[in-house]
C-alpha cells in the first residue's frame, strides 16, 4: 500500500473548501505518505507551509475546470502558482481548440504553460499535466492530443477534471499508454474511489492517481 500512495495526488478542488479542509488534507497526506496534495490556487501558500519538509508536493490547477482560458492568462496562473511554492502544475487543455482541429495552438497553449512552469521554477523540478477531458473526445482526439501533450514538452497526460462527465476509466488510460510509450507519465483522475480501481488503471499503464478519496482507498486493506 506504501506504493500505491506515492502515486496518489489527494486532491480536494471544491469551490466551497474551508481552511479546515486544506489543513486537513495536508495532515492526511504526511500521514499517508500521499505523492501530493492538490488544490485551489488561493491555497498553495498555505499547503506549503503545511507540509514543507515532508516530502508531500503541492500541486494546484491552471485553466480549471474547463481550459477555455487565454494561453497568456493560463501561463500566468501557473507561473505564480510556481513561484509561490507548486511544484505540481495541472493545466486544462482547450477542447474547443481540438473540436476546431487547431492542433498547432493547442499545442502551442501547453508549450506556454510549460514554459512559464519552468521558468517560474527557476531551476527546481516542475512537474506539469495537461488535462484532456477524455469523456468529451473520441479515441481519434485523444490520441492526438496525447501526441500534442508529448511535444509540447509536458510531463504527463491527464484523462479528467470529474467535472465534466465520467471521469478515469482502464481502456482510455490504456489507449493513452499506448500512445505516449513507456516513459512517459499518464494520470488517472475522476470518479476513483476504491483500492479496486486503482490497481486496475495502474496495470492499464496509469502512475499516478488523483482522487478525493484517497484516505478511504488507502484505508480499504485495513
Amino acid at each position: 500500500m506504501e506504493d500505491i500512495a506515492k502515486l496518489i495526488d489527494h486532491t480536494t478542488l471544491g469551490s466551497d473548501v474551508d481552511i479546515k479542509k486544506i489543513k486537513q488534507l495536508c495532515a492526511e497526506a504526511r500521514q499517508y505518505g500521499f505523492k501530493s496534495v492538490f488544490l485551489q490556487p488561493c491555497r498553495v501558500e498555505l499547503a506549503v507551509e503545511q507540509v514543507w519538509g515532508t516530502g508531500v508536493h503541492v500541486g494546484t490547477v491552471s485553466g480549471f475546470p474547463f481550459g477555455a482560458n487565454n494561453t497568456e492568462t493560463k501561463a500566468a496562473e501557473a507561473a505564480l502558482a510556481v513561484a509561490q511554492g507548486a511544484d505540481e502544475l495541472d493545466m486544462v487543455i482547450n477542447v474547443g481548440w481540438i473540436k476546431d482541429g487547431r492542433w498547432e495552438a493547442v499545442e502551442a497553449d501547453i508549450g506556454q504553460v510549460v514554459h512559464a512552469c519552468r521558468q517560474a521554477g527557476a531551476g527546481r523540478e516542475i512537474s506539469v499535466k495537461v488535462i484532456i477531458e477524455t469523456c468529451l473526445l473520441t479515441d481519434d482526439e485523444k490520441r492526438q492530443a496525447a501526441m500534442a501533450v508529448k511535444g509540447a514538452g509536458a510531463d504527463f497526460v491527464k484523462t479528467s477534471t470529474g467535472y465534466m462527465g465520467p471521469g478515469a476509466n482502464v481502456d482510455d488510460v490504456a489507449l493513452l499508454r499506448a500512445v505516449v510509450g513507456p516513459d512517459f507519465g499518464v494520470k488517472a483522475s475522476g470518479g476513483i474511489r476504491t483500492l479496486e480501481q486503482v490497481k486496475a488503471l495502474i496495470k492499464a499503464g496509469a502512475n499516478r492517481i488523483g482522487t478525493s478519496a484517497g484516505v478511504q482507498i488507502m484505508n480499504e486493506n485495513i
